[in-house]
């Protein structure tokens, strides 16, 4: 080799050789990987290569057009292992969700220190331990969903530093203790709120009320609160879901139109409640004052204050227009399944029956809620699917808030408030008939649902039980067909 050959090649090694390295994010999403337990078959995460510059193309990464990570998406994918993530490193990490794997160990305080975390969703694995208090730190945090784990402990007061929190769902955990005060004025953004079927006790916070921007649920069933419900829960928006049940609490039912709407399944299993929407009497009047004696209350020739003939049928009425009023009836008895299973619900699509199409069916998955309205005479009901995609569930029709629009020869006519859908027109007819009617029924229904006209409502869905039918139709919100033709107020 000549020596000009040899300067030149010992020039070209001093030369930088250009960097191929993993950044610090991949770096810490490669350990998460490592923590945790694949099965040797899995194909998950089998593209997450070291080799890489960034991981950005990874499967379940999600990053900015610079190039930065801002999310973790990998729902339904079999891990399993201790879950830990340090989002040290990612600092614009704004989306997590982990929904339905096999995760362990608890939730690690690290990740809570990401400035930028707007979405922790980790339903549906295994992780215990307490919430850490660094959840204050999420100050960001809009959905948390930490549901059907094993979390433990009470709710750390630090939870109220999230202001901008729109969804908490904590449901089916070992959480226990009372509920901070405060939560009504320091997460007045909240739009869901799911703390069901956990150990919390104490009382209802009266605050809660203060709750305005609730939209979707409520649910505070299969705890121990105890004493009695706040008034100020009344003032709710009356589309909010709530459910009280399976608790410690007594007292009368403050008689607001939300209570009133939310149905006597919302209040089963607190058997110290009275009063409506339940059949209890509240049996504890105050003391009465001595009546004086013009008292026109007074019976003629008696000291005791009876209310007069006229009176009590006024009473009577009031109270028949109330029954009526309570529009969440028909679909108090239908409780959402908190884990249900779904090929419990019988649905005939576009027309055709699926499976056991004439089976009936009864829309209740806990037992106890079961025997709870046994000697009400709870029918079972078939749900069946006039639209092929009608917009909404059967799950999303059980939770939805009812209004009434009217009473007629018809049946009565109510307005569905289904979340985050278009509201729904449901007629509800009388005697739905025997398994022959049934077939009858089912028929016409499929005739009504093929009608195609620009102004006739189309038919969505309906539900059929022993004594009675509901009809779903989409909601016109320009008044009847009376005003239609005749205008001005309905009759």
């Amino acid at each position: 080799m000549s020596l000009l050959q040899l300067c030149f090649t010992s020039f070209l090694l001093l030369l930088p050789l250009p960097s191929y390295s993993l950044n610090d994010e991949g770096l810490t999403l490669l350990s998460f990987k490592q923590s945790l337990q694949q099965k040797p078959s899995t194909t998950q995460l089998q593209n997450w290569n070291p080799s890489d510059t960034n991981p950005c193309s990874w499967e379940g990464i999600g990053c900015n057009p610079l190039g930065r990570v801002i999310s973790l998406t990998l729902p339904y994918k079999q891990l399993a292992g201790s879950f830990h993530l340090d989002s040290t490193n990612l600092t614009q990490l704004r989306h997590v969700n982990l929904r339905s794997n096999n995760l362990t160990g608890t939730l690690p305080p690290e990740l809570l220190q990401s400035p930028a975390l707007k979405t922790l969703v980790l339903s549906e694995n295994s992780i215990s331990g307490p919430i850490p208090s660094e959840i204050g730190n999420a100050d960001r945090l809009q959905t948390l969903d930490l549901s059907q784990n094993s979390f433990n402990g009470p709710l750390p007061p630090s939870i109220l530093n999230c202001k901008r929190l729109k969804q908490l769902v904590l449901s089916s955990n070992l959480f226990s203790g009372s509920l901070p005060d405060g939560i009504g004025p320091s997460l007045i953004t909240l739009q869901s709120l799911n703390l069901s079927s956990n150990a919390f006790t104490g009382r209802i916070p009266g605050d809660i009320g203060n709750l305005s921007n609730l939209q979707g649920a409520l649910d505070l069933s299969h705890n121990f609160f105890t004493g009695a419900i706040p008034s100020s829960l009344g003032g709710l928006p009356e589309t909010v879901y709530i459910d009280l049940s399976h608790n410690n609490l007594s007292g009368p039912i403050p008689q607001s139109r939300t209570l009133l709407d939310a149905g006597p399944t919302a209040f089963l299993g607190n058997p110290l409640l009275c009063g409506p929407p339940t059949k209890a009497l509240c049996l504890s009047l105050p003391e009465k004052p001595k009546p004086m004696a013009d008292d026109p209350l007074l019976e003629p020739g008696s000291g005791e204050r009876r209310l007069s003939p006229a009176l009590l049928a006024i009473a009577i009425v009031s109270g028949t227009v109330l029954a009526i009023g309570v529009v969440a009836l028909s679909f108090a008895y239908w409780r959402r399944a908190q884990h249900g299973k779904r090929n419990d619900v019988v649905v005939a699509a576009g027309g055709g029956r699926s499976g056991a199409a004439g089976k009936e069916m009864l829309c209740f998955s806990r037992r106890d809620d079961v025997e709870s309205l046994a000697s009400e005479n709870v029918e079972q009901y078939a749900f069946l699917k006039v639209e092929a995609e009608p917009g909404f569930d059967l799950e999303q029709l059980l939770k939805a808030s009812a209004f009434l629009l009217g009473n007629g020869g018809a049946g009565i006519m109510y307005k569905v408030v289904i979340e985050n859908r278009a509201s729904l027109a449901v007629r509800r007819l009388e005697d739905g008939g025997g398994g022959q009617r049934f077939r009858e029924f089912q028929g016409e229904v499929e005739a009504i649902g093929k009608i195609r006209h620009p102004n006739i409502v189309r038919l969505l869905a309906c539900c059929w039980c022993v004594s009675e039918k509901l009809l779903i139709y989409e909601y016109v919100p320009n008044g009847n067909l009376a005003t239609a033709i005749h205008g001005g107020g309905t009759e």
